[in-house]
């Protein structure tokens, strides 16, 4: 075994790594870019190496770099994590050709099923069923506009390179093929270098079941069963769960044996996930799930394998890496329970899901269930990342028990001033359907108004508000005051104190009533009552707030609703437009965002260049009503 592992990662998985490596008594190696001096995987880690600016193309996305920091720290061993360069062949190549341990599979067992429409003809040979579509090399608009009509609508368009979501769009009809295309293009070559594209039918009514594997040097591979990430939103996975839901004995014994053979197809050495599609239409079927692609790597979803197996999936990767034959044959790994993760991200449900950014100032993650966090309170979520912050995951005896474990922890957690998407989580786990299995990775776009509703504070929300209101005010002027001792007091009535205050702009009356559940409060340096509730934080001011808000429009000004990049300008000055029509595309956290115009008129004005970096709330073009 080796004695010391450097983790080519940042955030909770480079965490996540650490926390197993200081149980085997192995020493940690953190790398980190600019952005994340005072990350939290940097403190965690026994030393850390600075490997340059904030971008990740100038930092954690440079094999050079990674290889250098780990001679420079003695580190014998390279752990990729998950994304950046964990499924890069040539980086696999050039940590062994450096005499390091790479932790994750053969270089070319990466090849092999690196790149989608390859991997699917090498599953084809090997009697692994595949969905239909088009893995042809010409590229040519036209090429691919024929086969998606040959392929018929809706098809679905995947970068050829990667995963996560990123280069992905779903087409209902001709009339969209050619601007999904460019769109799906322009995030595949942003985040992998590369914008080839296969096609693929759509299935209606897809869930999304994979499988874990494991294989080593020896020749052996398992499975360590199946996980459901059906709920998705933009091809990007927001709850797993394992086992899945309505998976009978047959289904599960199709899947699992076809995922083990291909990994034996490519000879995989280390963790693996194959992925499937199934038609949910008439629940899983045998004959009714298609291989999709593997990701050779850890997965982010791995921990609810590990809370129904008992096992640790880094420590089977450093065993394996080292040589070492799998810790259990197949018989040995059993099933027990039901485990469920949500990923809590940095972000505004509310807003269109928007990033957001800024200082911990709170963060309280519910000590109920396991929290895998790549943050800690007072440190800071930059622009530069993906904008997951935790993990939270739940294990009971039953789906049943487990979803309603993980809701309840999604409700209890506190962050401010970020906002993040716990109640969404949360409202995600009790909907009816979901509980009832009734899930397919359309879920949460046929509900996403319901969804994502701007939540409003309850009774007992407004009553802590108003609570800790009058505290702030005594606290203030302790002065003994007759009058304040008689706040509320009524002839032949209960009690009713009341303090009128604002939230979002608006004045709001806080009754304070002493019969309702407490809530937890946070009073910031600048007076500013918070109240945590159903995973949301509402913000309280004694004051009318100065100021608009960022992203508004209405007076014909479009401002950023975030930091991030302009990737692309629609229109110029002395454009017509129309409400609704695209104005300009940003790039933030490694998902575009489009800005519409607000209303009908013309570009006055557009301030901004296309490449060029934004704060949140810059003006970016202002518009004159018709």
């Amino acid at each position: 075994m080796f004695s010391s592992v450097l983790v080519a990662n940042r955030g909770e998985i480079a965490r996540r790594v650490f926390a197993t490596a200081r149980r085997m008594g192995i020493a940690t190696v953190a790398v980190y870019s600019e952005a994340d001096a005072g990350a939290a995987h940097v403190a965690d880690a026994d030393r850390a190496a600075l490997i340059g600016p904030a971008a990740a193309r100038e930092s954690y996305l440079v094999p050079e770099k990674i290889i250098a920091a780990a001679k420079a720290t003695g580190a014998e061993a390279i752990h990729p994590g998950y994304g950046f360069l964990s499924e890069n062949a040539d980086f696999a190549e050039a940590v062994a050709k450096a005499g390091l341990v790479w932790i994750g599979p053969p270089p070319a067992a990466i090849r092999a099923m690196g790149l989608k429409d390859a991997a699917k003809a090498l599953m084809q040979k090997a009697g692994v069923p595949v969905t239909p579509g088009y893995l042809g090399e010409d590229q040519a608009d036209a090429t691919l506009a024929s086969e998606a009509a040959r392929i018929g609508f809706p098809v679905l368009i995947k970068a050829v390179a990667g995963g996560g979501g990123k280069g992905m769009r779903r087409v209902d009809n001709a009339a969209d093929f050619e601007a999904a295309l460019g769109a799906a293009r322009r995030e595949a070559k942003a985040s992998f270098g590369d914008d080839r594209v296969l096609l693929e039918t759509y299935v209606t009514r897809p869930r999304h079941i994979e499988v874990q594997v494991f294989g080593d040097s020896h020749g052996h591979v398992v499975h360590l069963y199946e996980r459901d990430c059906s709920l998705q939103r933009r091809h990007q996975k927001v709850i797993e769960e394992a086992p899945a839901p309505g998976m009978d004995a047959a289904t599960r014994e199709a899947v699992t044996s076809a995922a083990v053979k291909a990994a034996q197809a490519v000879n995989y050495v280390g963790a693996g996930t194959v992925e499937f599609i199934a038609d949910a239409s008439a629940g899983l079927k045998p004959d009714r799930i298609w291989f999709m692609e593997m990701n050779t790597r850890l997965q982010v979803e791995h921990p609810v394998t590990e809370m129904v197996t008992g096992l640790d999936l880094v420590e089977w990767q450093f065993r394996v890496a080292a040589g070492e034959a799998l810790p259990a044959n197949q018989a040995a790994i059993g099933l027990t329970g039901h485990a469920v993760e949500a990923r809590l991200y940095a972000e505004s449900p509310a807003t269109g899901f928007l990033p957001s950014t800024g200082t911990l100032e709170h963060f309280v993650l519910p000590p109920t269930v396991r929290a895998d966090a790549g943050v800690v309170e007072g440190g800071e979520v930059t622009p530069f990342y993906d904008p997951m912050i935790a993990k939270l995951i739940a294990h009971a005896p039953t789906r049943e028990a487990a979803l309603a474990e993980l809701a309840d922890a999604c409700d209890a957690v506190e962050v401010w001033p970020v906002k993040t998407n716990a109640g969404f989580l949360a409202r995600c786990l009790e909907a009816p359907d979901f509980i009832a299995g009734d899930v397919d990775t359309g879920f949460i776009e046929r509900n996403l108004t319901e969804l994502t509703a701007p939540p409003e504070p309850s009774p007992a929300a407004l009553s802590a508000a108003a609570d800790a209101a009058m505290a702030v005010d005594e606290a203030a002027d302790p002065t003994p005051s007759p009058w304040r001792d008689l706040a509320g007091f009524r002839l032949n009535a209960p009690p009713a104190d009341s303090v009128r205050l604002f939230r979002l702009g608006k004045p709001v009356v806080a009754r304070f009533d002493p019969e309702v559940a407490e809530r937890s409060v946070l009073i910031t340096d600048e007076d500013e009552i918070v109240v945590f509730e159903a995973g949301a934080a509402f913000g309280f001011l004694g004051h009318p707030p100065a100021g608009g808000e960022a992203g508004g429009g209405s007076d014909g000004q479009i401002r950023s609703p975030m930091p991030g990049k302009v990737t692309g300008l629609s229109v110029k000055a002395g454009d017509k437009v129309t409400k609704g029509q695209g104005l300009l595309t940003l790039e933030a956290m490694k998902m575009e965002h489009a800005l519409t115009a607000p209303f009908d008129g013309t570009v006055d004005e557009v301030a901004v260049a296309l490449g060029a970096q934004v704060s949140e709330g810059a003006v970016l073009m202002t518009l004159s009503p018709a």
